[in-house]
């Protein structure tokens, strides 16, 4: 039975419904697929990068733009390759996009002090039937979530400043420590949105 050619188009359409982790945009808009190809028999070999290197959201990413692509009917293999070269950058956003987004600089949504702010966790972990893991806040929301992002919402107990949080990060991954305290801010953020964390000190 032969199956109809799937275009490049219908992936990408796909594509654009695979957010970012970190930044609300899908992955397409944002610059992030440098190729697609589409094999005779269906296969489709994505080429992609990411927004930063050791971001500690790449499984989730990977996974999630091969869930999106596997929807299309008849789809063979999907093989999603992760490059560095040519390095992301905030030029490669779509401009529309970019500009109601408002970068230049990322701006942060709270003013963290990062000597004093201890962040402390909320919400429970919880296992999905595929065996994966997801976090639950207390409203029973859930956010699908990789192992290192489980082991840095379960140190923050309240008791670590987000400086000590970013050194135990970086220790734990071998990262140098100013890369790590972007993703762990980053990381602080989406998890307070998500009400995961609740901030200790602001009573």
């Amino acid at each position: 039975m032969h199956t109809e050619q799937i275009t490049k188009d219908r992936v990408f359409s796909e594509l654009r419904k695979c957010m970012d982790p970190e930044i609300p945009v899908n992955v397409v808009d944002l610059g992030l697929i440098y190729n697609v190809d589409v094999s005779e028999k269906n296969n489709i070999d994505i080429k992609m990068t990411m927004t930063t290197r050791g971001c500690p959201l790449h499984d989730t990413l990977v996974s999630d733009v091969k869930k999106y692509v596997n929807t299309i009917e008849g789809v063979g293999d999907i093989n999603v390759q992760i490059v560095w070269d040519p390095p992301w950058s905030i030029e490669k956003m779509n401009p529309a996009v970019r500009d109601k987004l408002g970068f230049g600089k990322p701006t942060l949504r709270f003013k963290i002090d990062y000597e004093k702010y201890m962040p402390m966790k909320a919400g429970q972990v919880t296992k999905q039937e595929d065996g994966s893991l997801a976090l639950v806040n207390e409203k029973g929301q859930g956010f699908m979530v990789n192992e290192n992002i489980i082991e840095f919402w379960e140190n923050c107990t309240g008791d670590k400043t987000i400086n000590q949080l970013a050194d135990n990060f970086s220790e734990k991954l071998s990262l140098p420590r100013q890369q790590v305290e972007q993703e762990v801010v980053q990381l602080i953020q989406q998890l307070m949105e998500a009400e995961l964390l609740m901030a200790t000190n602001e009573n």
